[in-house]
């Protein structure tokens, strides 16, 4: 109680700070008593923090009008997440006439959110992004054909129990437990709730029927699901399907071993698949765009990323409060000082990024996104960044990617860590402001009869289709039902499963000169 309570006294402290150290007249909360309850200590926190470092922060009434600690309720978790969500639905964009981070039916915020687990203290929170897996290493998607529901495993997570037990995308899930499947989301779910768990499996194509046990486990995760490489002729086009942009200590092997094989067999065109792709780490994408583009761009803008006012112009003191920490979580010290996020450059000139080129794959001549409502963040981000440079085509199961042009750092208040929009990014155009998410230029349908790689999957063969003829192929999004050739509307879909983790992490930071 005594840390959280000195952490706390620290961040009010900071928001006091004498004005005359500012070059602005930017207002500021009144400063409270360091004094309360430890859940009323991390409201004001949290509010506070959001007054200096969310994007829009100006949007936000002062402390005594938004009055955070009316936030407090029994569960610590839930009071933070009701504070959060009041604090992004200040900003309207005016294209919608809705908050910027407004999702319909929902009292979660679009972009903003908070986790279990302090990083300032060393907890992991986003276990997924560091590599590591603790479950059956699978989902699911549920497939509606109007007569009856379908379930079939929509993907495997390389490293878990799942592959270890030959399980691929596509294979068709016939019982569960030794009892045929129920086929609806709770019963679904039911049954992976358990540590263990029996399916009866039928494979795609082959049609062969195998059972097995799975049994949690934790592993360590590939997120490169599968990488290939396809010859028509002189065009050769090199797949590779990205499942997140995890840390790139985990990432970059296999990346590094998917465009060695792209450079030895001469891939001048590529298709990657970022279809499930929440996001990352952004010095992930960084190295995938600098393993994507040719040496001709070495030294020319890759994007930018821009911070709020009072974090550009040094007027934000609360950052004072945030130790700088290394990758193994500790401070860093630098010429005998500590530093703190109050040390970091947030200048436009200081947070431009440029091409270096990575591996030894040469000039392509198209690089086709396969995209769905679920590409978001750090994926967006490798589009928008190549779109000024090469010709980009998105093959998507939605008309539109996520939307997410914003990305943040965490902030740990007391065993919790906030990721708050902090940044925006833009290219080298200073094109950035796609909060409807990037139109596709094809339609598919994501087929999950078929595993990723198969060129017969709908998504697949549509971006082949457009390398092989450069046709816009938007008809015949269609997949196999149980034996049937089906168009994508007479079938829905619905996947069961957590969804994977959706946002833009940068822990990289320049510090001020």
């Amino acid at each position: 109680m005594m840390k959280l309570r000195i952490a706390a006294y620290a961040i009010l402290v900071a928001a006091a700070m004498p004005a005359c150290k500012k070059t602005t007249t930017e207002p500021t909360p009144d400063p409270q008593p360091a004094s309360g309850t430890r859940l009323q200590l991390s409201l004001d926190s949290l509010y506070l923090y959001a007054k200096e470092t969310y994007l829009w922060y100006n949007a936000l009434p002062d402390y005594n009008t938004f009055n955070p600690r009316s936030y407090a309720g029994s569960d610590e978790f839930a009071s933070l997440q009701a504070e959060l969500y009041k604090i992004t639905q200040y900003k309207i964009n005016p294209e919608t006439t809705k908050p910027y981070e407004y999702v319909e039916n929902s009292s979660h915020a679009k972009y903003s959110f908070i986790e279990k687990g302090n990083a300032a203290q060393g907890i992991k929170g986003t276990v997924d992004l560091e590599g590591q897996g603790d479950d059956f290493g699978l989902g699911f998607t549920i497939v509606d054909n109007g007569l009856t529901d379908l379930l079939y495993v929509r993907l495997v997570e390389k490293g878990g129990p799942a592959a270890t037990a030959t399980i691929t995308r596509g294979c068709q899930v016939t019982a569960i437990n030794g009892v045929p499947a129920v086929v609806t989301a709770s019963a679904v779910n039911a049954a992976m709730a358990g540590n263990t768990i029996q399916l009866t499996l039928k494979r795609p194509v082959t049609g062969e029927t195998f059972t097995r046990t799975l049994t949690k486990s934790t592993y360590t995760n590939d997120p490169v699901y599968t990488y290939k490489t396809f010859t028509d002729g002189a065009k050769i086009t090199g797949y590779i399907n990205l499942a997140r942009f995890s840390r790139l200590s985990n990432a970059q092997p296999s990346l590094d071993k998917a465009f060695a094989e792209f450079a030895t067999k001469k891939v001048n065109n590529l298709v990657v698949d970022l279809r499930y792709n929440g996001g990352g780490y952004v010095s992930t994408f960084e190295y995938l765009a600098n393993l994507i583009g040719p040496s001709s761009l070495n030294g020319k803008v890759m994007y930018k990323e821009i911070f709020n006012k009072l974090l550009r112009e040094g007027n934000a003191p609360i950052l004072k409060a945030i130790p700088y920490l290394d990758a193994n979580n500790q401070q860093v010290v630098q010429n005998g000082k500590k530093l703190t996020y109050a040390d970091v450059d947030y200048s436009e000139q200081g947070n431009t990024n440029y091409f270096s080129k990575k591996g030894s794959l040469g000039a392509i001549s198209n690089v086709v996104f396969i995209v769905s409502g679920s590409t978001a963040s750090a994926s967006e981000l490798a589009i928008n960044s190549l779109k000024p440079y090469m010709n980009v085509v998105l093959v998507g199961s939605a008309p539109r990617t996520y939307g997410k042009p914003v990305g943040f750092f965490g902030i740990g208040i007391d065993k919790f860590t906030v990721y708050m929009s902090q940044f925006s990014s833009v290219n080298s155009n200073n094109e950035g402001d796609y909060f409807a998410g990037f139109e596709r230029d094809i339609s598919s349908t994501d087929d999950v009869t078929r595993d990723f790689g198969d060129p017969q999957e709908n998504g697949l063969a549509k971006a082949l289709a457009y390398i092989s003829t450069g046709a816009m192929r938007t008809a015949d999004d269609r997949i196999m039902v149980n034996g049937k050739v089906m168009n994508s509307s007479e079938i829905t879909t619905q996947n069961v499963g957590a969804e994977g983790f959706n946002g833009m992490i940068e822990e990289r930071r320049r510090l001020k000169q």
